[in-house]
Parts: structure tokens; C-alpha cells; sequence
């Protein structure tokens, strides 16, 4: 089996545009200019020059359709939050998923319906860890 590369870390701009393109799906630097000047004040040249720039780390892949360059997330959102999640637990909390866990918790309201999700969760990988 061969070991895939693993992508850069984005930064907080870049997974604006991440978020953008997860959610509209491939898309032109035009249609994700739009919905990022909604969320900050930024030009389109802007957008263009982050969305090349993270098509030469490999955050992006791109094609040519019509004319125009339609942009699309190298990798899916899951995988991207997952490496994200790994390189917090270690850089903030040593390891410790309970560290993260207590700390995620203590600093803000979870209602019923998201601690019950997360009971699920911790129960899945408990049975994981089982079998």
C-alpha cells in the first residue's frame, strides 16, 4: 500500500475557501469571491491569488471548463478536520484526548441533542476499541 502525502496545514484564510468549496461543491474563484466577501472584507484578486497558491500546496485541485479555471478541495472536509484534530491533540494537549475533550466541554454550552451525539461516539469507539 502506498502512503499518500499528507497535505499542508491551512491556514485560517485558506479554510475559508475550503469551507466554501466543501459547501458549494467545485467551483470559479468568482463563486467562492462571493460567498468569502460576505464573510470578511477581501478582493476578488484577492481570492485568486490564495486559491492558486493553494492549488500549487495541494489544498486544491483545479481544472479548465468553458474557459474558466472551476476549483475543487484536494481532500474531503472529514479528512481535512481529522488531520486538524490529530496536530491540535498533540501541539495543545500532549496526546490526550480527555484533555481535549475536558477542554472543548468547559468552554462553551453543549445541549442535550450534541451531548448525546457525542455519547454515541465515545460508545462507537468503545466498541472499536473491543473488537
Amino acid at each position: 500500500m502506498v502512503k499518500r502525502a499528507a497535505a499542508p496545514t491551512p491556514t485560517d484564510a485558506e479554510l475559508d475557501i475550503l469551507r466554501v468549496l466543501w459547501d458549494l461543491g467545485d467551483s470559479t474563484v468568482r463563486e467562492v469571491h462571493e460567498v468569502v466577501c460576505g464573510l470578511r472584507d477581501i478582493g476578488y484578486t484577492t481570492v485568486l491569488k490564495q486559491m492558486q497558491v493553494m492549488h500549487q500546496k495541494g489544498l486544491l485541485t483545479r481544472e479548465e471548463r468553458f474557459k474558466s479555471h472551476v476549483y475543487a478541495p484536494a481532500q474531503p472536509r472529514a479528512e481535512t478536520q481529522r488531520a486538524l484534530a490529530g496536530q491540535l491533540l498533540q501541539q495543545a494537549f500532549g496526546g490526550s484526548a480527555r484533555s481535549l475533550l475536558q477542554s472543548a466541554l468547559a468552554g462553551r454550552k453543549v445541549g442535550a441533542q450534541e451531548l448525546e451525539e457525542i455519547r454515541a461516539l465515545l460508545d462507537q469507539v468503545q466498541k472499536r476499541g473491543r473488537s
